[in-house]
């Protein structure tokens, strides 16, 4: 039995909890002066983000530092600038054209523009009406700032007066995109979380705290996040993934302690004391949550890929600040409200553990009651919703699913139009004379001609020597698009054996190279690693819930529930954007396969997530079996007091992350889609299905665990320990809840 009945000194997080109660004026203004600190620091020496990938011993990265080292223009960032007319021919405007191109070429940071009509070959379509010119940049054209695109129309004036269409692309796309509004899609998160918090629980003040805390946690962690930058390289989409990972676990966060809070000062607690409980338990289970989801995200770095544990490594600075302010700045807040917590209401005001004869524990006794139809239905919504994984194709989503209102779209549509869908993702063959024993030019000619005899070969451009004769350097165009499956089955082919069957013999060592290539490296490595990262990322959350729990059904069922779980998510994931079942609704403009390094990103967020819900579920099951050692009603005791919570917090991440499904990355589309079903699929069929019914059917094992692992397992105490006694403390009536405002149906 628990000694949660009996008073008993105070723990570390309950005077942590407490002492923040009582200087709460303190806490919020240090939490306040931090975070003015930490955002004007990260202006002034903030780091950038970019998407810089290294696979060192790969094709592609072999054959690029050949490149580099040879042919330095090559490696140059390159944009791409497009001419298009609807009638007649681009002659007629080729003397506009070429003064276009000489004004680029003007420009800062360019190293050269290419003449689509003197180039060898030339960029001109077949049909006179379209062209493109290849621009290098000396540097990632997104870093010259959003000015440098008036200085690329003033170049191409010339054209665009005599009725040319003009076009960018390439490395020009992230330059030219429209500016993410990550600020629309918080607020659109934070309006339905208001709205839930204050329809699930009735109270303003309640309600507003968690989004204030979790504001402020959120702006710290990027800040810090910024300012790490400038020393480690984060990709792109770094940022938006602490934001949202740091506002769905900062609202959950707050939000359990602030219902358990609630609770306490509806039995007649005093709020310091009540501030102290809180932390101490679930603050206690926050920090065991809070450090699972870090643990997930942090196996990434197991993948040896530098680029996706970095990625995991910014989401978890939102993790650990949005724990951080659960401990201390929720308290104080909740010790600035105290019993004024509720005194501005929409409805009667619903605390934790509801009523006996409320909705949830009504389910609650369902569900346990007829838990064989619960655990059968349960499994086949996830069954049902993995079909889709079956088929999942892994690979890397290009301009050409971004919106045709990008210019970097029509530039994409243009050139697969006008020189076929391989244009826009061409090989680069790179050869390494070193050691060559025939001739450069019979080198050349037999690889020329053993490549373009390869089915899904398009063209293949004349291989010529570098200018210090250590390489031949030539282009590989494919029949099919870049994200097309053929295109990597043809990449595969090219360099397991058709470059090496060429070469044999010679001396000399092919290789093919190029973004195309590298990003289909980056997917076969991404496909190799994600097995390993489950199996350490299961591995270590089984680990945890048997340390916590001294279980072996609850920690395999955690493992193997949420595995499933994630296996739907990814489903949802691959119906939506790789089948295209109501992708439009998302602004994608045609089928496109799996970004390569989603699943495993998706897969160590959802997990951590999903450990989330499972650690409060059953450290409140496990309080009420100490309690009482009576499993069953554990169980529904369990569920019916965290029930309205989880669902809350729930229906709040999703509209967190749903709402960044407005970016006009596609990346983050995936990402913040597979997020938003994951929690749904999570906190509905598992959570409050079967989670209960698994629990229910295997009563005596629920609990049990070999003597001899128990002895060696470490004790990880998730529930925490309320360290005051139950009788109310301070007050000798409790305090009435004030009358509502208007009638409102409970969740």
């Amino acid at each position: 039995m628990s000694s949660s009945l009996t008073s008993r000194p105070p723990g570390t997080l309950a005077r942590v909890g407490a002492l923040c109660s009582r200087n709460a004026w303190a806490v919020v203004l240090a939490w306040v002066i931090a975070l003015l600190a930490l955002v004007f620091a990260n202006r002034l020496g903030g780091g950038t983000f970019s998407d810089n990938v290294n696979l060192s011993g790969t094709q592609a990265n072999t054959g690029a530092q050949l490149l580099t080292a040879n042919v330095p223009t090559a490696s140059a960032n390159t944009g791409t600038v497009t001419f298009d007319v609807t009638s007649g021919s681009l002659a007629a405007h080729q003397s506009a054209i070429e003064t276009s191109v000489q004004q680029l070429a003007k420009l800062p940071h360019v190293l050269s523009a290419s003449d689509p009509f003197s180039g060898s070959p030339p960029t001109v379509s077949q049909n006179g009406r379209i062209a493109y010119s290849t621009v290098q940049f000396d540097a990632r054209p997104k870093t010259f700032g959003s000015g440098y695109v008036d200085q690329l129309d003033a170049a191409t004036s010339s054209s665009r007066s005599a009725g040319v269409r003009i076009n960018y692309g390439g490395a020009l796309d992230d330059l030219v995109r429209p500016t993410a509004n990550d600020l629309r899609s918080e607020g659109i998160g934070f309006a339905v979380a208001l709205i839930v918090l204050l329809v699930g629980f009735g109270s303003v003040l309640a309600a507003v705290l968690p989004l204030l805390t979790a504001l402020i946690g959120t702006v710290v962690a990027l800040s810090m996040l910024g300012l790490v930058a400038g020393v480690l390289s984060f990709g792109t989409a770094a940022p938006t993934l602490a934001t949202m990972i740091g506002l769905g676990v900062g609202i959950d966060y707050a939000l359990f302690l602030a219902t358990r809070f609630r609770q306490l000062i509806a039995d007649g607690v005093a709020p310091d004391r009540a501030a102290g409980r809180v932390v101490a338990t679930s603050g206690h289970a926050v920090l065991v949550a809070a450090g699972t989801v870090a643990v997930a995200l942090l196996g990434l770095y197991a993948s040896d890929v530098i680029f996706l544990g970095q990625l995991g490594f910014a989401a978890v600075f939102g993790v650990a600040v949005a724990a951080l302010a659960a401990i201390t700045l929720v308290p104080a807040g909740l010790g600035l409200l105290g019993r004024r917590i509720d005194s501005i209401t929409v409805r009667r005001p619903v605390a934790e553990t509801g009523s006996p004869d409320d909705w949830w524990h009504r389910y609650a006794r369902t569900v346990t009651r007829h838990h064989w139809w619960f655990f059968g239905l349960g499994l086949v919504i996830l069954a049902v919703l993995s079909i889709p994984l079956l088929h999942i194709r892994l690979g890397h989503v290009d301009d050409g699913a971004d919106p045709t209102s990008f210019t970097d779209k029509r530039a994409y549509d243009l050139i697969k139009t006008g020189f076929g869908p391989g244009a826009n993702g061409p090989f680069t063959l790179v050869v390494d004379l070193k050691g060559a024993s025939a001739s450069p030019n019979d080198i050349a000619n037999s690889l020329q001609h053993a490549v373009a005899a390869v089915p899904g070969v398009a063209h293949v451009g004349p291989l010529n020597p570098s200018p210090n004769g250590v390489v031949l350097v030539g282009q590989v165009v494919p029949t099919t698009g870049p994200q097309d499956a053929t295109t990597s089955g043809l990449f595969n082919t090219l360099i397991d054996k058709t470059v090496p069957d060429a070469l044999q013999g010679t001396g000399a060592k092919g290789y093919v190279t190029g973004t195309t290539a590298t990003q289909l490296q980056f997917k076969d490595t991404m496909a190799s690693k994600l097995p390993l990262i489950i199996g350490i990322v299961v591995l270590v959350a089984f680990l945890l819930i048997l340390s916590a729990f001294r279980s072996l059904l609850l920690a395999a069922k955690a493992a193997v529930l949420n595995l499933m779980s994630i296996g739907a998510a990814y489903g949802v994931v691959v119906a939506v954007f790789q089948w295209g079942w109501g992708r439009s609704l998302f602004g994608v403009s045609e089928n496109v396969p799996v970004e390569s390094y989603v699943p495993l990103l998706m897969f160590a967020i959802i997990f951590g997530l999903s450990m989330d819900y499972e650690v409060f579920l059953l450290s409140r099951v496990k309080e009420s079996f100490d309690r009482s050692g009576e499993n069953l009603e554990a169980v529904r005791e369990g569920l019916a007091s965290t029930g309205r919570v989880i669902t809350c917090a729930a229906l709040i991440m999703i509209s967190v992350f749903s709402s960044f499904t407005a970016s006009h990355l596609v990346v983050i589309k995936m990402i913040a889609l597979g997020l938003a079903m994951s929690v749904l699929i999570d906190a509905s069929v598992v959570r409050l299905l079967l989670v209960p019914a698994t629990m229910t059917l295997f009563p005596k094992a629920t609990w049990w665990m070999p003597r001899w692992l128990d002895r060696v397992l470490p004790r990880i105490d998730a529930e925490g320990h309320d360290d005051e006694p139950v009788e109310p403390v301070g007050v000798e009536e409790p305090i009435s809840p004030p009358a509502p405002l208007g009638p409102t149906p409970a969740m």
